[in-house]
């Protein structure tokens, strides 16, 4: 009995190990959103592109400011090393961040928007199931409070609009994995 067990202890290792790893890739689901010009911006303008995503709000107190700073100096230096990423913010509170808000959030930090588009233009359940299906991250605002909780990780979506990698903005040693990450 004992030697049956051990072979199909060992019989379903054999089979795990055979298993691809097609189950654990995260899609992102083709959206249209409202850009901080007031356009519809479609997921299929990014087809054939890689591009970062990210999760803030305009008026958040804590994160979302340091975490806009960074990804100003990231679009400075893939800007000076001639790399092609969008930067794609969406706000975790749609229902204050209207375009214009968002514009000048934006405008705060950079002027440069050519690659990068802060989205509105949903439902509070939509960015919260939207964040939570296919970026495997939380959003959820309190009622009682102004501020949204969400992650903070910026997110790396290949040209096929599969999330390939995250990483956490304060980790110093996140560039050189995403340029790993996005050379793959």
């Amino acid at each position: 009995m004992r030697r049956k067990f051990v072979f199909l202890i060992l019989w379903i290792v054999l089979l795990s190990a055979c298993q691809t790893n097609d189950q654990y890739i995260r899609t992102v689901e083709p959206f249209t959103f409202t850009d901080q010009n007031g356009k519809a911006f479609h997921s299929k303008q990014l087809d054939g592109k890689p591009w970062i995503a990210s999760f803030m709000f305009t008026n958040c107190t804590t994160v979302c400011p340091p975490m806009t700073k960074e990804l100003a100096s990231l679009q400075q230096f893939l800007k000076e090393e001639k790399i092609d990423l969008e930067l794609i913010s969406f706000s975790v509170d749609p229902d204050v961040d209207s375009p214009e808000q968002i514009k000048n959030f934006l405008q705060a930090f950079t002027d440069d928007e050519s690659n990068w588009h802060f989205l509105t233009g949903y439902s509070q359940e939509r960015i919260e199931q939207f964040a939570r299906e296919h970026f495997q991250t939380i959003v959820q605002k309190p009622t009682d409070s102004s501020q949204v909780i969400h992650g903070t990780n910026f997110f790396l979506v290949n040209e096929h609009g599969h999330v390939v990698g995250e990483y956490s903005y304060i980790d110093e040693n996140y560039l050189d994995e995403l340029l790993d990450d996005l050379s793959k």
